[in-house]
């Protein structure tokens, strides 16, 4: 193993262990306060979300795969692909910052929108990360792939391990796996961000707030999308060219 991949395989490692690192008192009362929240919405409710957290998320899905660029033009290793995918971070991250600032200066009638556009840049960064190391997203597989990258991002403790091992494991599960589980999928990510976004819909306050959960927000998945393809690519000798 070379000595980048040598240094980028101990960042995985460490990466891995704060995956794993056990959630805070705080961290667990929230948890526990959203659930106990989330038992008080009626069913139906529940089922509305989901059904439209699914259908956004797919159609993200599918405009972001026409309009990313599958073969980008970067010879070269693991060293390479990852200070690509570096600079489509910052450039991702500012606009992520721009978007949360402005949706969170109009306050409550901005902020409705501030969700699907976070959740697209979100996506379209994602489609990105696959491209920079090679995975083709015109696969099912890899698609669905980039949805449990998310949901390794943006969940509580617990769906956080179980979606860990899944990555981790992936030529083994993929198969067992149809579709993701919408409504777990939409309630880990509205309960991760519920605190930060409601403090967005202050008028004058929430711009600041708003750029600061974009900024941060879009940190987490970066560190997550890298980690997750160096591990790919350094522990199953997955792509890095077509």
């Amino acid at each position: 193993m070379k000595d980048y991949e040598m240094k980028a395989y101990e960042e995985v490692q460490a990466w891995r262990l704060k995956v794993m690192k056990r959630s805070g008192v705080f961290n667990k009362l929230s948890k526990q306060a959203q659930n106990k929240i989330n038992s008080w919405i009626p069913e139906k409710v529940h089922q509305i979300v989901t059904d439209s957290i699914k259908h956004m998320v797919k159609a993200t899905l599918v405009g972001s795969n026409w309009t990313t660029k599958k073969q980008l033009a970067i010879t070269g290793g693991l060293a390479e692909r990852d200070e690509l995918l570096r600079e489509k971070h910052t450039a991702y991250r500012k606009t992520a910052v721009i978007e949360g600032a402005g949706t969170g200066a109009g306050g409550i009638l901005l902020g409705a929108a501030d969700f699907p556009l976070l959740l697209s840049i979100k996506m379209k960064f994602l489609f990105e990360a696959a491209a920079v190391y090679g995975f083709d997203t015109n696969k099912y597989e890899e698609r669905l792939f980039l949805l449990h990258i998310f949901q390794l991002a943006f969940s509580s403790e617990d769906k956080r391990r179980e979606t860990l091992f899944i990555v981790e494991n992936w030529e083994e599960q993929k198969d067992k796996l149809v579709d993701m589980d919408w409504r777990v999928f939409q309630q880990e990510y509205r309960d991760h961000i519920d605190l930060i976004k409601m403090l967005q819909l202050i008028p004058g306050f929430g711009a600041i707030v708003g750029a600061y959960a974009n900024y941060n927000l879009m940190d987490q998945l970066a560190e997550t999308a890298m980690n997750v393809y160096r591990m790919r690519v350094l522990e199953s000798d997955g792509p890095l060219d077509y």
